[in-house]
């Protein structure tokens, strides 16, 4: 384990501890390791528990419905049975599982994790400090001496071949939104044309009404936080997983024995031998039975590696593979019934409790991708990568619980168009089939740049790894391929509109980034200008939005070139996105200052990680404030604690917000500190604090933030410069902050390509329209928000 108390290590520690508290510590380990594998039921495998109820209808939906006999389905077990050992348990549970990114798992967490090995990152914004912070984020990680790779030097030359990794990570989420769109579909779909099988009257058209109508309530329930009903629904799961066991172990013993044979790889080659080519464009349906396994590494996060091996050895893998042996051992002998052959090889006197299992399997099945399509386009948004969208938490105490509205319905509405259009499961299938094995395959080649560039293992063995598990899965995705027109279409033209949308959004940022990287304002120019920066300094403190990591942005020559004042405090806010899924506290402000002393103009640049909240919380100005005072404390004092990063303006220190031992500003109840505080001059008027006072009253997630209020110990052991400057700190804080920010309008240049044009003027500026502004997705108060107009020419 990674814990630490104290200096020592945990696995240490123990060794050292009585055996009698060896045992309950081992009893607490074993304890929580069972409940996270109990929980994973609800989150991780819902999709993949459910697989059994279509896979030998949509393999013998194509040609191979010609070949119905024994042997046939003999070979189709086989290669079920093959498939499911070779990619779940061997790929993923024993290989891919280990290569998380301090706990996460998916394909942004492997990006993360090239980008922390090897300079293959788009982000410009990168410091010397970040690089510490990632190098050393994981608790007791080793740094290895790092290896030449041609390789490695190779892609870091080539910014084309970056840009190529980033689309081919980002194609790879938008398969995993598509998923999102199609789990829903041929979960619901397939569960309740079970219907069919017991009431004959029903018509397809009936039972695609009946499953649109269940799955507009799984997505008007989504705002509940479906991952909190998964976690409900985890029994549901394992008793689904124990009937389907039961009833195949049954069908096995019940309608064949021999079925057992199947097991030999040598049924496979005999399988090929019959069918010849129809037999390769039926894999399109058998890797149906393996959709679902990359859930085991999205949610990682959420569990542990550990947990999730055990759930899946423990029931997942044995029950499956029963219930596939069984509807084997009866399509065998009622070959006829193969376009229903799972209900119709339940017992009927426990149908219809399978049934409703299985109706609340598809259910949690389904709302598990869909929670993981939220996950990816968050991600995807704290990259720079997807435009702003309301992010909702939907649990107090679990960070990685959100709910997005406009995904939400976004997804319900295709999922809606693809049942009714299609309203076939093996046509949803084909789709389906394309956008989970694409997701596999991806994931295949950026494991083997993390086992070159991350583990430094040998490039035979990337090779190896990449050669046998890339040619199973290229098999199975070039028989899909085969299915295009037959709905297969349909993940490339979801992929195809979300990956626009993420590129231009990217390419946009990216460009508007670098003007204000070229077109940021001097420390030349600021310094012939005074402390007094040319105009009047008011009462108050200004927050500075900014994009920029150095230097001062251009709307600051913009704004005071229009305006005769400015505030006596200014404090420059970055916040920025670091390859990390999360950032510790007491590593996440960085605080610098832009000039001389007495100009009073500071830097703070907050990181966050991929799945960190980039919000202004309730205590920020407090929590800001104080990380100010202490950089300024520790500047005055020489101290050489902490970790800096160098920059032409100064030096950046990060600021540990946990620890305020020598702190010389303390916080008090705004009600207390009010009997004994002396007024304070205001930049606002009269009038103006009479109108911030209604808002705060009308709104009191605004009005909680002042009610804590800072002051200054009374202490003599400290510097007259620093107690001076703390107190304009103070004083500028007490008479009020304003956020101020730019609102840009981005412009291609006359002398730009059509293309440029296109994406800039038309797509980028739509999608700025449209999108939620940069104040509501930090949830600045309104009522002090300042916004400043500029036009970027890129």
């Amino acid at each position: 384990m990674d814990q630490e108390i104290g200096s020592i290590p945990h696995d240490r520690l123990v060794r050292h501890l009585p055996f009698r508290q060896q045992i309950v510590n081992w009893k607490s380990d074993y304890k929580r390791l069972l409940l996270l594998a109990y929980q994973s039921f609800g989150v991780v495998y819902g999709d993949l528990s459910t697989s059994p109820i279509y896979v030998y209808a949509s393999c013998f939906a194509g040609r191979l419905n010609n070949y119905r006999d024994e042997q046939t389905v003999f070979g189709v077990f086989s290669l079920i049975f093959w498939t499911f050992t070779l990619i779940p348990l061997l790929k993923y549970v024993m290989i891919v599982l280990g290569a998380d990114d301090n706990g996460e798992g998916g394909t942004f967490a492997l990006y993360s994790l090239l980008c922390r090995h090897a300079k293959l990152s788009l982000l410009p914004n990168q410091q010397a400090a970040d690089e510490e912070l990632s190098t050393y984020y994981r608790a007791g990680y080793i740094p290895q001496i790092a290896i030449y790779s041609p390789l490695k030097r190779f892609l870091e030359k080539h910014k084309r071949l970056r840009t190529c990794l980033l689309l081919i990570v980002l194609f790879g989420a938008c398969m995993v939104i598509g998923d999102g769109v199609l789990t829903p579909a041929i979960s619901v779909l397939s569960s309740i044309s079970g219907l069919q099988v017991r009431a004959k009257k029903l018509v397809d058209g009936e039972v695609v009404i009946i499953s649109c109508v269940v799955l507009v309530g799984l997505f008007a329930l989504q705002h509940k936080g479906t991952q909190r009903v998964a976690f409900m629904f985890a029994p549901v799961v394992i008793i689904w997983l124990l009937f389907i066991a039961a009833i195949g172990l049954y069908n096995t013993i019940y309608w064949n024995p021999r079925i057992i044979h199947a097991l030999s790889p040598h049924y496979i080659v005999k399988f090929f031998e019959h069918t010849g080519k129809d037999g390769w464009i039926s894999l399109g349906g058998i890797l149906l039975s393996v959709t679902g396994t990359e859930a085991m590494f999205a949610d990682l996060g959420h569990f542990n590696e550990t947990s999730i091996r055990i759930a899946f050895v423990g029931l997942i893998y044995p029950c499956l593979v029963l219930q596939y042996m069984g509807q084997a051992a009866f399509l065998s002998k009622n070959i006829h019934d193969v376009s229903s052959s799972f209900f119709e090889s339940i017992p009927q006197s426990v149908f219809w409790p399978v049934f409703v299992i299985s109706s609340l399997a598809a259910i949690v099945a389904s709302q598990s991708v869909i929670s993981a399509t939220f996950s990816i386009v968050k991600q995807c948004h704290s990259l720079g990568c997807f435009p702003r969208v309301k992010i909702v938490h939907t649990s107090r105490w679990i960070h990685g619980r959100i709910y997005i509205p406009e995904i939400n319905w976004i997804l319900m509405v295709l999922c809606l168009s693809v049942t009714l259009g299609f309203r076939d499961t093996t046509i949803i299938g084909n789709a389906y089939g394309i956008a989970s094995m694409t997701v596999m395959f991806i994931t295949t080649w950026l494991m083997a740049l993390v086992i070159i560039f991350v583990w430094q293992n040998s490039v035979i063995f990337a090779l190896l790894f990449l050669i046998f598990f890339g040619s199973i899965e290229g098999a199975y995705l070039s028989s899909s391929l085969i299915k295009f027109t037959q709905g297969g279409w349909v993940p490339f033209v979801l992929s195809f509109i979300f990956m626009v949308i993420m590129y231009v959004w990217h390419y946009g940022t990216h460009e508007k980034y670098l003007f204000n990287l070229q077109n940021k304002v001097s420390m030349k120019w600021i310094l012939t200008l005074g402390p007094s920066l040319g105009i009047v300094r008011v009462p108050g403190m200004g927050f500075i939005y900014t994009e920029l990591a150095t230097g001062v942005p251009s709307i600051f020559s913009h704004f005071v070139t229009n305006l005769p004042a400015f505030h006596q405090v200014l404090v420059f806010v970055c916040m920025k996105s670091v390859p990390v899924p999360y950032i510790p506290p007491d590593e996440q402000y960085l605080i610098g200052r832009i000039g001389p002393r007495t100009y009073r103009m500071y830097r703070c640049i907050i990181r966050y990680g991929y799945k960190d909240v980039q919000k202004v919380e309730d205590n920020f100005e407090n929590q800001l404030i104080l990380s100010i005072a202490k950089f300024i404390q520790m500047e005055g004092e020489g101290s050489s604690t902490g970790s800096y990063d160098s920059s032409p303006e100064g030096r950046m220190v990060v600021i540990r917000t946990t620890d305020t031992s020598g702190t010389r500003l303390v916080t008090r109840d705004a009600d207390e500190s009010e009997c004994n505080s002396t007024p304070i001059r205001s930049s606002k008027s009269v009038t103006l604090q009479s109108l911030q006072s209604l808002y705060e009253e009308e709104s009191p997630h605004v009005s909680h933030r002042h009610r804590v209020q800072i002051e200054l110990s009374e202490t003599e052991d400290i510097n007259c410069e620093v107690k001076e400057e703390l107190m304009a700190l103070l004083e500028a804080k007490q008479a009020g902050v304003a956020y101020i920010m730019g609102h840009s309008y981005v412009k291609a240049r006359k002398t730009s390509s059509f293309m440029k044009k296109i994406a800039i003027d038309v797509a980028y500026s739509f999608l700025r329209k449209n999108c939620r502004g940069p104040a509501v997705a930090l949830n600045i108060p309104h009522i002090s928000l300042i916004e400043v107009g500029m036009i970027y020419h890129v």
